[in-house]
C-alpha cells in the first residue's frame, strides 16, 4: 500500500472539510455545506462520510479528501499529501528513489530539461550570448530579471545539448523533446539552435519545456516551443504559473497576457499575478487551474485579459471571455493606448500606470459592445440585430442567472431594444441547457439500473459476483448506465482499487454527476442483501431487454410480410419462436 493510500484511510473526509467549512448532517453518514468553489447561498456542497467522497451539485466540483484540499488551497498532489499529514501528526517515510519505470523516467526527463536550462543560461551569460543579452535590454529586460526567469541561449552548432545529455540514452533523448532524430543516417542534434530561450515550468516550479525565438532574421518559425512530453502537457500549464499564484491568490485575481516577454515585463514591474498560455491558444485546463488558484469563497475571482490590439488578439479576447465566463469567472479587459504590448507601455510609461490601467480594466460586456459598434451599423434594425447574434452566444455563457439578466438589462438598453423581448429570446436560446440538466437527473433511469448502480457501491462482494454477468452480458448497450457498469468491471478487470471517487474519474461529465446523485439518494440497502438485490435487478434487466429485442424482431416481421418478402419474415418467425423458448426455460 502506498503513503497516499494510507494516509487516505487514516483521514476522514468529514473531518477535513470541516476544517474549512461548517457542515451539518443530513443523515445516513452525510452532509451538506456551502460550496468553496463557487458563491453558495444555499448549501450544495455534499460530502459523503461512507464513501469519504464530496460533490457540488451546482458547480460540479468533486472528489475525495486529497482533491478537496488541492482544490482549496493551490496545491500539488504532494504538496497535499505533505500538508494533511503534517496536520494530522501523521508521519511521513522517507522517501527514496521509486523503482517504478514510470516514475523514473519522469525523474530522468526532469533532470535532462534541469541541464539544459543550465546549459542555455551559462551560453546567454557568456561572450557568445552578447547580441541576446543586447536585444532583450533593448525590450526592457534588466539582468536581475534574466537571472530569476533562468532566460538562456541555444547553441547554434546543434550539438552542444546532445553531448551533454548523451549518457541518457537514445530512448530518452527521443521523449525528451529537446533533440530530434536525423531523417538521414543515425544519431540526434539540438532541436533548439540559435534562439532566446524560455523555460516553462509546472506547477511546482520544474522546468519541463521550452520555448525558444529565433534570432536570427531568417529562421522560422520566429517561436519554436517543445513537443507534448511525459512531463509537458500543452493545455494544462501556464507559464509564470509558479511564481503568480502566491499574489494570485491573495489578491483573487489573474492577468492574462499573451507572451513570454509580456509577463516578464509585467512581472518585473512588480505586478506579479500575471500569466500567459503555454505555447498554444488558452484551454479548459488552463481555466480550471487559473480558477483554482483565484476563486474564494467569498465570491468568483477576476480575470484581466491583456491581447494584442489586432485582429488576432481581438479574436483570442472574445474566445477566451466566453471560456472564462462558461467557468463562473469575472472577466475584464484592458486595451492599452497605442496599440502597444504590455512590456513597451510599461518601458513607456511606468508601472504605476500600468497598474492603474489594470485597476481600471472595462467589464467584457463593454468591451464587446465596443467591438460590435465597430463590425456593425448601430444606426439600422439590421446591424443592431447582427450585434445581437454577435453578443448573445458570449453572453449565455454567464453561469450566475442574476448576472445574466442584468448583462440582458444593458444589452436591451445598447440596442434599443425592448427588455422583455431580450430576456424571451435568452430564455429560448437557453432552453437546451434547461433540458439537458433535466436530463441529467434520475428521473428518466429505469430503477432497476439505479438500484444496481447502488448495490455496486456499497457492497465488494456485489461488485465480484456482478463482474462475472457483467464481462458477458449481451445487453449491456440497451442500458442507460452502461458507462457506470463498464467503469466499474474495467477497474476490477484492472484490479484497481475500488472507491466512489476513482470511479468517477473514469466517467466524463454527465454520468459523474449521475453518480453523485446516485451516491447521495436514498436508497435503502443492506450490505448483507446487496449481492441479491443486484442479482435481481441483473435479471429483471435482462428479461427487459429480452422483450425490446422481441418486440423489434415483431416490428421486422410485419415490416417484411407488408413487403411481401416472406422467406425472411419466417426465418425471423422461427428466430423469435427460439428466444421465447430458451425465455421460458430460463
Amino acid at each position: 500500500m502506498s503513503f497516499a493510500e494510507q494516509l487516505k484511510s487514516q483521514l476522514n473526509i468529514v473531518e477535513v472539510i470541516g476544517q474549512y467549512l461548517p457542515l451539518k448532517s443530513s443523515g445516513a453518514g452525510r452532509y451538506l455545506g456551502l460550496c468553496p468553489f463557487h458563491p453558495d447561498k444555499r448549501p450544495s456542497l455534499n460530502v459523503h462520510g461512507i464513501n469519504q467522497f464530496y460533490y457540488c451539485f451546482s458547480c460540479n466540483a468533486g472528489g475525495d479528501v486529497f482533491k478537496f484540499v488541492m482544490e482549496r488551497e493551490g496545491l500539488t498532489f504532494p504538496e497535499a499529501l505533505k500538508t494533511l499529514a503534517e496536520r494530522f501528526g501523521i508521519p511521513m517515510p522517507e522517501f527514496q528513489r521509486s523503482d517504478d519505470p514510470e516514475t523514473q523516467r519522469r525523474g530522468a526527463l526532469l533532470e535532462m530539461h534541469e541541464i539544459a536550462a543550465e546549459i542555455f543560461q551559462n551560453n546567454l551569460r557568456g561572450p557568445a550570448g552578447a547580441d541576446a543579452r543586447s536585444y532583450l535590454e533593448s525590450r526592457g529586460v534588466s539582468r536581475a530579471a534574466m537571472d530569476e526567469f533562468r532566460l538562456g541561449l541555444s547553441d547554434s552548432g546543434g550539438q552542444q545539448l546532445l553531448h551533454r545529455l548523451q549518457k541518457f540514452g537514445p530512448e530518452l533523448l527521443e521523449q525528451s523533446g529537446l533533440v530530434l532524430r536525423r531523417q538521414e543516417g543515425s544519431g540526434f542534434y539540438d532541436r533548439f539552435r540559435a534562439r532566446l530561450m524560455f523555460p516553462i515550468h509546472n506547477e511546482s516550479g520544474k522546468v519541463v519545456a521550452f520555448g525558444g525565438r529565433a534570432l536570427r532574421p531568417n529562421d522560422e518559425p520566429k517561436y519554436l516551443n517543445s513537443p507534448e512530453t511525459k512531463i509537458y502537457r500543452k493545455s494544462a500549464i501556464l507559464y509564470n504559473l509558479h511564481r503568480a499564484k502566491i499574489a494570485a491568490r491573495k489578491l483573487g485575481r489573474m492577468i492574462l497576457v499573451e507572451g513570454y516577454l509580456d509577463v516578464i515585463g509585467v512581472y518585473s514591474a512588480g505586478i506579479q499575478e500575471v500569466v500567459a498560455s503555454s505555447g498554444t491558444s488558452l484551454g479548459i485546463d488552463q481555466v480550471r487551474t487559473i480558477k483554482r488558484q483565484i476563486s474564494q469563497q467569498s465570491g468568483a475571482g477576476q480575470v484581466v485579459l491583456n491581447f494584442d490590439t489586432d485582429a488576432a488578439g481581438g479574436r483570442s479576447t472574445e474566445k477566451y471571455i466566453s471560456l472564462l465566463l462558461a467557468e463562473g469567472l469575472r472577466v475584464k479587459v484592458v486595451e492599452l493606448p497605442g496599440g502597444l504590448d504590455p512590456d513597451e507601455y510599461i518601458q513607456q510609461n511606468g508601472s504605476e500606470a500600468y497598474q492603474k490601467q489594470v485597476d481600471e480594466a472595462i467589464s467584457y460586456f463593454h468591451w464587446l459592445a465596443g467591438r460590435a459598434r465597430e463590425k456593425f451599423d448601430m444606426q439600422t434594425a439590421e446591424g443592431r440585430v447582427d450585434a445581437f447574434k454577435f453578443l448573445s452566444p458570449v453572453i449565455q455563457q454567464v453561469s450566475d442567472r442574476l448576472e445574466r439578466e442584468a448583462i440582458a438589462n444593458e444589452l436591451a438598453e445598447y440596442l434599443k431594444v425592448d427588455r422583455q423581448v431580450i430576456r424571451d429570446t435568452f430564455r429560448r436560446l437557453t432552453g437546451p441547457e434547461t433540458r439537458q440538466k433535466a436530463q441529467d437527473s434520475l428521473s428518466g433511469i429505469p430503477p432497476n439500473e439505479k438500484l444496481l448502480v447502488a448495490c455496486l457501491l456499497l457492497s465488494v462482494e456485489a461488485r465480484e459476483t456482478i463482474n462475472h454477468f457483467l464481462a458477458r452480458a449481451d445487453f449491456l448497450h440497451l442500458l442507460e448506465l452502461r458507462p457506470i457498469f463498464e467503469a466499474v468491471w474495467s477497474m476490477e478487470k484492472e484490479d484497481v482499487p475500488f472507491s466512489v471517487d476513482a470511479l468517477a474519474g473514469r466517467l466524463e461529465p454527465r454520468m459523474q454527476r449521475i453518480l453523485a446523485e446516485l451516491s447521495f439518494s436514498d436508497f435503502v440497502v443492506q450490505e448483507e442483501d446487496a449481492t441479491q438485490q443486484a442479482l435481481h435487478c441483473l435479471e429483471a434487466l435482462e428479461a427487459k431487454s429480452a422483450r425490446a429485442v422481441c418486440d423489434g424482431l415483431r416490428q421486422q416481421i410485419r415490416d417484411l410480410e407488408k413487403q411481401g418478402n416472406l422467406e425472411e419474415a419466417l426465418r425471423l418467425a422461427d428466430e423469435l419462436n427460439r428466444m421465447r423458448r430458451a425465455s421460458s426455460e430460463a
